[in-house]
């Protein structure tokens, strides 16, 4: 059988990765200690995609210890293989990952389902916000901030850029996709001034991340983690920040549908009406949100009867603690944000504004005339 028993030599060379099937498992290689296993199972495997298709051949799973990352296959498992070329001979392969991309298709495929029959047309366009959203934080966000472009002032301009997409994709043009987008972006300026600032005070260097320092040692030394922790916490609070804006600003359309001459100031007051209503959800939906990701870690905490003192200022706590807040103060604000300008615009008719401009301007341009008639005459 071909084998490979060094990470090394598939990280040197370029490496085409196939879907394959586990015939057979050797495990004489694997050690058992405790709940981890350390070592590596001897794979004998059947390629079932790509060129190589139906050849039969050996691989190396390597086990290091750490559940996060181990797999330990058993016959029958689809796996994603990684197996190293000269020309059209096979040298050597390497078990990747269990593939579970089917499934993960699957998934989609259910929500896509649910989002159409639900929302319909809205629910087609719901789903091209979110594609593109993919494909501009995959394709703009994150290559910018590895190429060391600020993180916070491409974080602003790509959410400006997501906010636009996602609501008027939804919304369309109209007064209600103005107001929430106006709403959104109120609220988004306030996060980041409040992250930038508070950020400092608690002296988080943005180390906490996940992967982080992997990131860091893996070659991009220069990268400014600290305002991509920031930018993280921007982000994840703009996505709930958009969902209040756009609930407030159509709930006051649906008011003016209704009372078409109701005052701004009315219209204003409800709007702050619905604001409360979704606020009281949904910044204990950011809680639960964040503090879900960690449950093992407050679990944790638990059987150690770690001190509050203790807990809270933890590094990875207090990062949570200011990415929650931070993003509730957020939401709250976003709320009348939205309402006063929806307000605004909702009282407002645009022909009339340019009407007004247009009236304002008038005077001058009568009186600049009869400056000028008056200095021709003095001059005759």
């Amino acid at each position: 059988s071909i084998m490979i028993n060094d990470n090394s030599v598939l990280k040197k060379n370029e490496t085409l990765e196939v879907k394959a099937k586990v015939l057979e498992k050797d495990d004489s290689g694997v050690v058992q200690a405790g709940i981890s296993k350390i070592g590596f199972q001897a794979l004998k495997v059947e390629i079932i995609k790509g060129k190589h298709k139906g050849k039969v051949l050996g691989a190396m799973n390597q086990l290091v210890g750490k559940l996060d990352y181990d797999n330990f296959y058993k016959p029958g498992d689809i796996i994603i293989l990684g197996i190293l070329e000269d020309g059209n001979e096979i040298k050597a392969a390497k078990a990747i990952e269990i593939y579970r991309q089917d499934w993960q298709l699957v998934l989609f495929g259910v929500f896509v389902l649910c989002l159409i029959i639900y929302a319909g047309f809205t629910g087609l366009r719901a789903l091209f916000s979110f594609v593109a959203s993919l494909y501009v934080i995959w394709k703009i966000l994150i290559p910018g901030i590895l190429n060391g472009k600020d993180p916070m002032m491409l974080t602003a301009f790509v959410l400006t850029l997501l906010s636009a997409i996602i609501i008027f994709s939804v919304a369309g043009l109209t007064k209600k996709g103005v107001a929430a987008f106006g709403g959104t972006m109120g609220g988004l300026l306030v996060t980041i001034g409040i992250t930038l600032f508070f950020g400092s005070k608690l002296g988080l260097l943005g180390m906490t991340a996940p992967f982080a320092e992997t990131l860091l040692f893996s070659g991009h030394l220069d990268l400014n983690m600290k305002h991509t922790f920031y930018a993280a916490i921007i982000i994840g609070a703009s996505g709930a920040a958009m969902d209040i804006a756009m609930d407030v600003a159509a709930s006051m359309e649906e008011i003016k549908i209704k009372k078409p001459d109701i005052q701004c100031s009315e219209l204003i007051a409800s709007g702050f009406s619905v604001g409360r209503a979704v606020i009281g959800t949904m910044t204990t939906t950011l809680l639960l949100a964040y503090s879900g990701g960690y449950l093992t870690l407050l679990m944790l905490f638990m059987t150690k009867n770690s001190s509050f003192a203790r807990i809270v200022n933890l590094k990875i706590v207090s990062a949570e603690i200011m990415r929650t807040l931070v993003g509730s103060i957020g939401l709250v604000l976003v709320a009348p944000l939205t309402a006063i300008f929806a307000g605004w615009i909702y009282s407002t008719e645009v022909k009339n504004v340019f009407k007004t401009i247009k009236e304002n301007k008038k005077p001058h341009r009568e009186l600049s005339r009869s400056s000028s008639f008056e200095l021709n005459y003095d001059k005759k």
